[in-house]
C-alpha cells in the first residue's frame, strides 16, 4: 500500500517500504519515493496537491511525463544517486503542460532500502508568496475602508445638493441648457453609483455561519447559466463528502458571481469553458497576528478557466482597487473578492498562464464547539 496516503490497500509499486516512513503522510510538505527509473513509488497527501494528480494516476507515470527532462530536478535525482548523498537546490521552475511551478526549492536523499531510490522533499516558493501578497493585502484593505468612509461622508452628501440644483435649474431653463443640466445629474448619478460600490470596503462586522459550499456554488452556476455565461460550456467537479465551509452565504456567492463572471468574459465565446470544483486539502494554515493561533484552511474551491491568462505585470496589482484590464471596468469587482475573503478569514490565490488560468479559494472548517443548531446553513 502507498504508505504515505491514508487509502485502503492497493498493489502499488511501493511494497517493501519502511513502515517509519508513514509518518511522511502527515507533513505538509510534498514528499515523494522515486525508483531507480524515476517512476513514482509513493506519494504523500501534499505531493498529491503538489503534482494536482491522485498517488494512483502518480504511480503510473514517471517523472518526465511531468516535467521536461532538461529540468534541474533531473540533474538533482542524479547528483543523489551518483553520490549517494542529499543533494539540493532552489529556485526551481518546473513547468509543462501539466504543472507550472515557479521558486520550486528541492532536497533529493538516497533511500537505503531500494537500490536507486531517492526520496524527494518539493517546497512550492511560488505558493508562500502568494500567501504573503493576500496577507499584505489585508493591510491595504484598511486603507481602501478608510478612504470609503471618507467618501461616503465627504462627497455623497454634497453631490445630493448638486444634482438637486441641477433638478431646480432643469424647470426653468432653455432647451439647450435643459440638456446640460441632465448632463450634471447622469454624472452626479454616476459618482454617486462608484462612491456606493467603494462603501463595500467599509470595515461591518460580518455573520458568519456553517454554510454548504455546493448549493452556494449552484446558485451561482445557475445565475451565470441563465445570464453572462449561457453560451458557455459549465463544468463540475466537487467533492462530495466536502464538510460545510465557515464563512457568509452572501458573501461566498458574491464572491464566487464575481469569480465566474471574469472567467465568461476572459474565454473565447465559442470554445471557452468554465470548472468549478471543489476538494479537501490538508496543510494550509496561517498565523493569526499577534497570537499563536494558527487557523486551518482545507477547504478550496476553485474556479478555473481556459481563456488566455492575465499577464505577468497585472498579477502583482491583481487584488488592488482600480487595477484592470477591461476596457471601460473600474477595477474593483477583484478588490471587493480580496476583501470579502479576508473578512471571513480566508485566502484567495491565482495561478494563470496561457490556456488556464484559476482562482482558489482557501475557506476554514466550522469551528469543533459550534452548536448543533448552527452546523448547517443553507437557506
Amino acid at each position: 500500500m502507498n504508505i504515505f496516503t491514508r487509502r485502503k490497500p492497493q498493489p502499488t509499486p511501493d511494497a517493501g517500504l519502511p513502515d517509519s516512513m508513514a509518518v511522511i503522510s502527515a507533513l505538509p510538505v510534498p514528499v515523494v519515493v522515486l525508483d531507480a527509473e524515476n517512476r513514482f513509488c509513493s506519494a504523500n497527501p501534499a505531493a498529491e496537491q503538489f503534482f494536482q494528480l491522485s498517488f494512483s494516476s502518480l504511480a503510473q507515470i514517471s517523472l518526465k511525463e511531468l516535467i521536461p527532462e532538461d529540468s534541474r530536478l533531473f540533474a538533482l535525482v542524479d547528483q543523489v544517486r551518483g553520490q549517494d548523498a542529499p543533494v539540493s537546490d532552489h529556485d526551481l521552475t518546473l513547468e509543462s503542460p501539466r504543472l507550472h511551478r515557479t521558486g520550486v526549492a528541492a532536497h533529493g536523499a538516497p533511500l537505503p532500502e531500494l537500490p536507486g531510490a531517492v526520496v524527494l522533499t518539493l517546497q512550492d516558493g511560488s505558493k508562500a508568496q502568494k500567501l504573503d501578497r493576500q496577507l499584505n493585502f489585508r493591510g491595504a484593505a484598511r486603507g481602501a475602508s478608510a478612504m470609503a468612509a471618507m467618501l461616503a461622508h465627504e462627497v455623497k452628501n454634497p453631490l445630493s445638493g448638486i444634482r438637486g440644483a441641477a433638478q431646480l435649474l432643469e424647470q426653468s431653463a432653455s432647451e439647450d441648457d435643459r440638456e446640460l443640466c441632465v448632463l450634471i445629474q447622469d454624472e452626479a448619478d454616476r459618482i454617486r453609483n462608484l462612491v456606493e460600490r467603494m462603501e463595500m470596503f467599509s470595515d461591518r462586522p460580518i455573520e458568519q455561519g456553517a454554510v454548504n459550499i455546493h448549493e452556494v456554488l449552484d446558485h451561482v452556476r445557475r445565475i451565470a447559466g441563465r445570464g453572462f455565461a449561457s453560451h458557455l460550456r459549465i463544468v463540475e467537479d466537487y467533492d462530495p463528502s466536502l464538510p460545510p465551509v465557515w464563512g457568509n452565504r452572501d458573501f461566498l456567492i458574491q464572491i464566487l458571481l464575481n469569480l465566474v463572471k471574469n472567467a465568461a468574459e476572459a474565454v473565447d465565446p465559442q470554445n471557452g469553458e468554465i470548472v468549478l470544483s471543489t476538494a479537501y486539502h490538508h496543510g494550509v494554515r496561517i498565523a493569526v497576528p499577534g497570537s499563536k493561533e494558527r487557523v486551518h484552511l482545507p477547504l478550496q474551491v476553485s474556479v478555473r478557466d481556459n481563456g488566455p491568462g492575465i499577464e505577468e505585470d497585472v498579477r502583482a496589482t491583481l487584488w488592488e482597487p482600480f487595477v484592470t484590464t477591461k476596457q471601460g471596468g473600474q477595477g474593483l469587482g477583484l478588490a471587493m473578492v480580496a476583501k470579502l475573503v479576508a473578512d471571513q478569514g480566508a485566502l484567495i490565490e491565482c495561478d494563470s498562464r496561457p490556456g488556464r488560468t484559476v482562482f482558489r479559494l482557501s475557506l476554514p472548517m466550522p469551528p469543533a464547539d459550534l452548536p448543533a443548531s448552527l452546523e448547517t446553513r443553507t437557506e
